[in-house]
């Protein structure tokens, strides 16, 4: 069975279509700010994990009895670490994300920008 691609000549296309298409323009500022919110975000995670990873490695401590509830208080514990870590600037991995997410908004723009012309 042979799939032959339609036109885009036989298509039919509408205003509406066209519209949907097209993306909200978002302020340079605010892409910069949700970069940033988004990078340590997920540098606190991957702290995060580092911290859980290493606590695995050290034995359990007897004076505090362990148990299922000093657990989920480590936890939270690590977390609260975590996001202290990546507010004060971390591992730097935080800064590289959002270098990376700006340059990637910024080529996203440009095609966007690109293809409303064509329209």
């Amino acid at each position: 069975m042979e799939i032959k691609a339609t036109p885009a000549a036989v298509l039919p296309v509408t205003d509406a279509g066209i519209q949907s298409l097209k993306l909200q323009p978002q302020s340079a500022e605010k892409g910069k700010a949700a970069a940033k919110k988004v990078a340590r975000e997920f540098e606190a995670m991957f702290v995060g994990m580092m911290l859980k990873s290493m606590r695995e490695t050290v034995g359990e401590d007897k004076l505090t009895g362990g148990g299922h509830g000093e657990e989920v208080y480590r936890s939270l514990l690590d977390q609260e670490y975590a996001k202290g870590i990546a507010e004060r600037g971390g591992l730097g991995l935080a800064q590289m994300i959002e270098k990376q997410l700006v340059v990637q908004g910024a080529k996203s723009e440009r095609k966007n920008a690109k293809l409303q012309n064509v329209y």
